[in-house]
């Protein structure tokens, strides 16, 4: 690129932002959810339950109180999701988010060591990351520190040596399966890793959402190790605390949701929640048994997401490898996840919030810049997060196309010069 080029493609890509400004689309891609075709896939479930027997499996009547840790049909549905014994599962609502905040509570105010007596309580958090997990750590007043994600997991290396020397730090946030955002799922040896290393805080946590395991694209299929199993190897079963829900398989307002953990960290949660709730939905429980079946029917249902999903993350990988090729290379670099809801773009280095905001004025909303690390500061100002699963396709490809331009726009105004002679 020489000068007389730069200054004749900014002038494009100007002129065309000014043609969007003038006619604004109203395009919102913020959150990753299930779109309304996906949501059809389970209309089924709402006649599930025809039932003139009213008993659980294990004798509770399900329209009544009680049975706080689920009925034993859902639990063991549940436990095949998450690799556990029927003992070591615990079936909620429709939120495990829910249930991750009242895992934390129950540390923070109830445990043996109570966190809220110490003066300070850390968490790592793997960036970027889940927005929604830095919120729960935020409103409790647990202090963040972020760890670069590596491809495979977060980088050990520095986990190992902050974590043995800070008794202050308590756990660590993971999204160990087509992780939100960048699609990566963790190596067996960042799994292995993480259950055998050394902790100066006996009662650190390792709190794995395994919110995207049966979420894959492709045929061929990633999953992260059980580390509930590799913390019982180490010694350390009481580690982990996994979850698991419907929101993206069934309906996400009206879906179930569950944690696996060591017997001894489930009864001591449901006796946590025992001070809240008197049981959960078990109608809904008996519901999603019997329309979800088994593992092997979850499968089918998710394959036919997946009909709905792929080409959506096909057509992003298609337009963005189209328009940055070439001399614009070097302007951002994205994922190519193989299963999840999320596609992550890494921007030049201080573009992403002025890209962000460039959408927003032409009317297409994306998730705020650098909101998946905590606290939303990202000192290089480079993350952002698409999320195509509620959009349509059509109106997927006119929000890419203006991205593209505006990509470039804000990276020519701010690198061209760097790019004149092929810098």
């Amino acid at each position: 690129m020489n000068k007389n080029h730069l200054d004749g493609r900014l002038e494009q890509v100007r002129m065309q932002y000014n043609l969007y400004k003038k006619r604004p689309f109203d395009i919102n891609i913020t959150r990753g959810i299930p779109s309304r075709q996906q949501l059809e896939l389970s209309k089924p479930l709402l006649n599930a339950l025809d039932l003139s027997d009213w008993m659980s499996e294990d004798e509770q009547d399900i329209r009544n109180y009680g049975g706080l840790l689920g009925i034993k049909e859902a639990r063991r549905l549940f436990s095949d999701i998450l690799e556990t014994s029927v003992e070591e599962s615990l079936v909620g609502g429709n939120s495990s988010l829910q249930l991750m905040y009242a895992v934390l509570m129950m540390e923070m105010f109830t445990g043996e060591s109570p966190w809220s007596k110490e003066a300070d309580v850390k968490f790592l958090c793997p960036s970027p990351g889940y927005d929604r997990h830095w919120s729960i750590l935020e409103r409790m007043g647990i202090k963040m520190i972020p760890v670069e994600l590596t491809g495979e997991g977060p980088d050990m290396e520095l986990i190992e040596k902050i974590v043995s020397q800070d008794s202050s730090i308590k756990g660590i946030f993971c999204v160990p399966t087509y992780s939100n955002p960048t699609g990566e799922t963790y190596s067996d040896e960042v799994v292995e890793r993480l259950a055998e290393m050394h902790t100066a805080a006996e009662d650190f946590l390792i709190m794995w959402d395994n919110a995207y395991v049966v979420h894959h694209l492709d045929d061929e299929q990633e999953k992260a190790l059980n580390i509930l199993e590799a913390c019982k190897k180490s010694g350390v079963p009481n580690r982990p605390y996994m979850f698991v829900s419907t929101s993206k398989i069934t309906f996400p307002g009206a879906g179930v949701a569950a944690v696996g953990a060591s017997e001894k960290n489930i009864l001591r949660l449901a006796e946590e929640l025992s001070k809240q709730i008197i049981s959960f939905d078990k109608l809904n429980q008996k519901r999603h048994v019997l329309f979800l079946k088994d593992t092997n029917n979850i499968q089918q249902l998710m394959e036919e997401h997946a009909k709905i999903l792929k080409p959506k993350f096909v057509w992003i990988q298609s337009i963005l490898s189209a328009y940055f090729s070439g001399e614009r290379k070097k302007f951002i670099n994205w994922t190519n996840p193989k299963g999840g809801y999320f596609v992550h773009l890494t921007t030049r280095d201080g573009c992403a919030t002025k890209i962000v905001d460039k959408m927003g004025e032409i009317g297409i909303q994306l998730t705020p810049a650098n909101a998946t690390y905590p606290y939303g500061i990202n000192p290089l100002d480079n993350s952002i997060r698409l999320a195509p699963s509620f959009i349509e396709l059509d109106k997927l490809e006119v929000a890419l196309e203006a991205l593209c331009i505006c990509i470039e726009l804000v990276t020519l105004e701010k690198y061209g010069e760097n790019f004149i002679g092929g810098n």
